[in-house]
């Protein structure tokens, strides 16, 4: 049943019975399914209500005739084959039932085997031309996918001719490259491109090559039609053939996809800009700077010149970044490097190292005097002021400066020499630029030296607290004692404050010191507490980095709770350094410090900008005048008018003032006729170790000079 099925159905239309009914039988057994129809009118009734592969048509009947039906069968587009099976063996009748639309015409009485073939054959047909109807169907659904698909494309396509003229491109042209198809059909390649990508373009857009040879991913400018802006698209394309006339591939023309990749382009070269260039200030990063020395020196070594290299750093540009902010510091180097590149000659290469240093090469140099000239010009214009978001603002210049060959004949040699001559610089007063010479080398290994123990002091417990007794001037008993860190180094021997200090503040590490120093010196308090020797006030020298740290105020809270001390037994020392830097921060931890009861005492007072708004502004308790005012205060009328100067206004502000380095009698006998309340120096004692402190604690002596006998004089 299901072969059967599957079998074409066939309707039998014929008015003589027995015909029909021969037909139907032949038909059943060569498997073709049949239906009759005794006439015209029954079989337009059949093609009604069932599809039929193949109608067998007699032509004459009496109602409806078979051209009648055939007719209808036309005029209602009926999808069937017809096959005449007529009486009528004239030509006439064949030629015209074939012209009315019937595909066969067979003359009765036929033949079985001629039926049949006839009915395969009309059959056979019939399912070639839906085959071929589907397939053109396909085709046609296939092109008009592809068209859509080529026109809504993110690439630009297109093909060419031999000679290089475009027979086809897609809806993209417009959107694109601002062409309309019309324009660009029928044009040159070559219209469309970069002047300077038409030799390429000829290779990459113009490809004859095919298969894995073809073209790909050649990059190639294109100006936009209608603005003043390049694209670059990167494109694919391969060589289009046909068949000569003796066989061999005949090259007809090239099919090419065209991608837009200049964001891409763009990002990379932003992603290459800021691989090579610092991002603040636009000046080349270490790297570039370094590449475009390795290549300076190999020119220099070549042609047998010289080549100079400058370090430059920012004098007093911590400052700025503290007070003012990041934001204003960042500015301020934007401005510093213009003008850095107003003193350079063409050719040379200024570079940012990082913070506020820069490097400068100087590539080719006629002598020394050269490159002097290039810094002292440097040096002028930034000693000139800065106007940064409503700040006037001065920061000059430190500058060391390695010549090549003669200071190094490397990158690395060359860069460290000319960092040594900075430092040398800073050292000899800042604002000045110092020529590289082999003996700064000694200086500097000394100074690496210098670090590297500190680092192994911290280690190893080097560092030693001494205290120096503080003295009344009335009555010559001690009031207090002032905190002084000591090293006591394997290697260097003792070392004062002023010998390391300065590095550690510079390298960081006046941190870890510091907190050391705060954690002796409670510690010794506690001690002397619980042994009722605890003198009034205990001083203790504050870093200006410590103060800076966030945790600072919240390190002091911890220790107090810690050691179960007053905040008033201890009297921290600022130094007018750290006030220079009044930012709300700083006045907001001073006033907390105070809030814990510990007072705030101003060192070296007079040695630096000593404004009375420092004074106003900030909790100060006490005033230090400073030990260089001591050494003439005796003899000479303008160390003695200074010092009376700040002891009446010490006075009249109701701050307590201590004198320092007192050393003689006849100072001491000065800071009393001036009512200066309390004095420290070798003339009452040097800075002892906490073992001699607490004796002089227990003897409780009176140490001013009218007291003083030689056994009472300690030293440490």
């Amino acid at each position: 049943m299901n072969a059967l099925a599957k079998q074409p159905s066939i309707l039998v239309v014929d008015d003589e019975p027995l015909l029909r009914n021969s037909l139907c039988s032949i038909l059943d057994y060569h498997g073709f399914p049949s239906s009759a129809a005794d006439g015209g009118k029954s079989a337009i009734a059949a093609l009604k209500n069932n599809a039929y592969e193949v109608v067998l048509l007699d032509l004459c009947m009496p109602d409806v005739d078979g051209h009648q039906i055939m007719n209808w069968i036309i005029e209602n587009q009926l999808d069937t084959c017809i096959i005449v099976v007529s009486g009528d063996t004239s030509i006439d009748s064949a030629i015209s039932a074939l012209r009315q639309g019937a595909s066969d015409f067979l003359r009765k009485p036929y033949e079985q085997d001629e039926l049949i073939l006839k009915i395969r054959n009309a059959l056979t047909k019939r399912r070639l031309e839906k085959e071929n109807k589907t397939i053109n169907l396909q085709l046609k659904e296939s092109e008009r996918w592809y068209r859509y698909m080529v026109n809504s494309s993110p690439d630009f396509i297109y093909t060419l001719d031999a000679n290089g003229y475009c027979t086809f491109c897609n809806d993209r042209v417009k959107t694109l490259l601002g062409y309309n198809k019309e324009d660009v059909i029928g044009q040159h390649f070559s219209t469309l491109i970069h002047a300077e990508d038409i030799d390429i373009a000829q290779f990459a857009i113009q490809e004859r090559r095919s298969g894995n040879r073809a073209a790909c991913n050649m990059e190639i400018r294109i100006p936009h039609g209608s603005e003043a802006t390049m694209l670059t698209l990167e494109f694919n394309a391969f060589g289009i053939y046909d068949d000569g006339i003796d066989g061999s591939p005949k090259y007809v023309g090239t099919y090419g996809v065209a991608k837009d990749v200049t964001e891409r382009k763009k990002a990379g070269e932003l992603i290459l800009y800021q691989a090579y260039h610092d991002l603040l200030t636009g000046l080349a990063n270490r790297k570039l700077f370094k590449d475009r020395l390795e290549v300076a020196i190999a020119q220099a070594k070549r042609y047998k010149h010289t080549l100079a290299l400058m370090f430059l750093d920012l004098d007093r540009f911590k400052v700025v970044n503290d007070t003012l902010g990041h934001v204003v510091g960042d500015h301020l180097l934007i401005e510093v490097a213009a003008r850095l590149q107003k003193c350079l000659r063409e050719g040379d290469t200024l570079g940012r190292q990082g913070g506020d240093e820069f490097t400068l090469l100087l590539p080719q140099i006629v002598n020394k005097e050269s490159a002097v000239s290039t810094a002292e010009k440097i040096i002028k214009a930034c000693g000139e002021p800065f106007y940064i978001d409503g700040n006037e603002l001065y920061v000059p210049m430190s500058i060391g400066i390695a010549f090549y060959p003669e200071n190094g004949e490397n990158v690395d040699t060359l860069i460290k020499n000319a960092d040594i001559a900075m430092y040398d610089s800073k050292a000899k007063g800042r604002n000045r630029f110092q020529l590289y010479s082999a003996s700064m080398n000694t200086k500097f290994d000394e100074r690496f030296s210098l670090e590297v123990q500190m680092h192994k002091a911290l280690e190893r417990d080097e560092f030693q607290m001494v205290y120096q007794p503080q003295i009344n001037v009335v009555t010559g008993k001690i009031s207090g004692v002032e905190a002084l860190i000591r090293w006591a180094s394997p290697l260097l021997g003792h070392l004062s404050p002023i010998e390391f200090i300065p590095l550690a503040e510079e390298t960081g590490l006046i941190i870890p010191i510091s907190e050391f120093v705060l954690r002796t010196v409670f510690q010794q308090a506690k001690l002397w507490q619980q042994t009722n020797l605890l003198p009034e006030r205990i001083a203790i020298n504050i870093s200006s980095r410590h103060l800076e740290q966030e945790n600072f105020v919240s390190f002091l809270a911890e220790l107090l709770l810690e050691f179960k001390l007053d905040g008033s037994i201890f009297e921290l020392e600022i130094t007018e350094s750290i006030l220079l830097n009044d930012g709300d921060d700083i006045i907001e931890k001073l006033h907390l410090i105070s809030s814990m009861g510990m007072k705030i005492s101003l060192d070296d007072f007079g040695t630096g900008y000593s404004s009375l708004s420092y004074i106003k502004k900030f909790p100060i308790d006490t005033i230090k005048i400073d030990r260089s005012f001591m050494h003439g205060l005796s003899s000479d009328s303008e160390d003695e008018s200074i010092v009376t100067a700040i002891c009446t206004l010490a006075k009249s502000l109701h701050l307590n003032l201590i004198a320092e380095g007192v050393e003689e009698s006849g100072q001491y006998r000065v800071l009393q006729s001036l009512q200066c309340n309390e004095a420290q120096g070798f003339l009452f004692s040097k800075p002892l170790s906490a073992h001699d402190t607490t004796e002089l604690l227990l003897k409780n002596l009176p140490l001013g000079p009218q007291h003083l006998r030689p056994q009472h004089c300690f030293n440490l």
